[in-house]
């Protein structure tokens, strides 16, 4: 028995697969933004997007706005299959009433979105540790000589990460990571489940969206799920951006919060604001794009195999 045609043959496969190109897809087009974003959130005199961008670019060249893409997207396959497929089991789960023939109800969407944020976080932090390092890292003159010894890629900060904070620093921001992602993927795809229905009557049970529909719906649950957590994130990037071998500045969410407050004023819980934004409705609409064509290529081939074979079985017969 071959292996790909019948792991692709079933939904576990094809949520996988094209779990995967959705999620190759959101990383690609956004990561550079990203990296404005944390940069943004992280320092207070940082200034705006643009200004960060000539800094960078003119400082250490256009790649460095890459820097670090290679942790996410070394686990994204892995991460959006299990969204997606956590998300497909619990949005019924939580609303069983609903005949497994017609889509989850908007109940159901919405707390099946709670439910993966939170599951996902266990794998994302990690991740996003390693990322925001990375991100924020400088090779000015004064820097290079430390940062060649432990900054050299994913891999070798996971490992500096790990020998001098040990398990617990790892999943340093965990809490923070689940308190934003939770809430966040339950508006995440009650949205786009309901902006696809609207502009698009009854495609949540054809199945037959077309491009525009998928690219505007996904952007904008994109852009709904961050405005709602954005404050979170930047709590979070704070959090993890700090070492616990250099005399962390905060000793955790509240502590962040109140001296983030304090010392830059409310305004600083929504500093990059207009990036992450501009970034979410790209990589989102992006990433349901890839992922509802992946989904249909992959049917379709599928029903072409199976047709095939039965083509072969009757001339067997015969």
């Amino acid at each position: 028995m071959d292996f790909w045609p019948e792991f692709l043959a079933s939904s576990w496969g094809k949520e996988f697969v094209a779990g995967g190109f959705g999620g190759v897809a959101g990383i690609v087009t956004g990561y550079p933004l990203d990296t404005l974003r944390v940069r943004q959130q992280r320092h207070s005199t940082s200034g705006s997007a643009f200004t960060i961008l000539r800094g960078v670019v003119a400082t250490d060249g256009p790649l460095a706005l890459y820097r670090g893409m290679a942790a996410p997207l070394a686990s994204v396959t892995f991460q959006n299959a299990m969204v997606f497929q956590i998300y497909a089991v619990l949005s019924r789960t939580f609303d069983s009433s609903v005949p497994a023939t017609d889509p989850p109800s908007y109940k159901g969407v919405a707390l099946g979105g709670v439910g993966t944020g939170a599951i996902q976080s266990l794998l994302l932090t990690p991740v996003e540790l390693v990322k925001i390092r990375l991100q924020l890292q400088s090779t000015t003159n004064n820097e290079k000589s430390q940062l060649a010894n432990c900054h050299r890629g994913p891999v070798s900060v996971a490992k500096r990460i790990f020998q001098t904070e040990g398990l617990r620093g790892t999943y340093r921001g965990l809490t923070i990571t689940m308190l934003r992602d939770a809430p966040a993927h339950g508006v995440y795809f009650w949205t786009y489940e309901r902006m696809r229905e609207q502009l698009h009557p009854g495609c949540r049970k054809s199945g037959q969206e077309n491009f525009k529909t998928m690219l505007i719906a996904g952007g904008l649950a994109g852009v709904a799920s961050w405005i709602c957590c954005y404050p979170l994130d930047v709590i979070k990037t704070r959090l993890q951006a700090q070492s616990q071998s250099s005399s962390p500045k905060y000793t955790g969410i509240v502590d962040c919060f109140r001296k983030s407050v304090r010392e830059e004023g409310y305004h600083v819980l929504w500093r990059g604001l207009g990036t992450a934004v501009a970034r979410a409705f790209l990589v989102n609409g992006a990433i349901f794009t890839a992922y509802e064509t992946a989904v249909r290529c992959l049917s379709n081939n599928n029903n072409n195999h199976h047709e095939s074979i039965q083509t072969d079985n009757e001339i067997y017969k015969e």
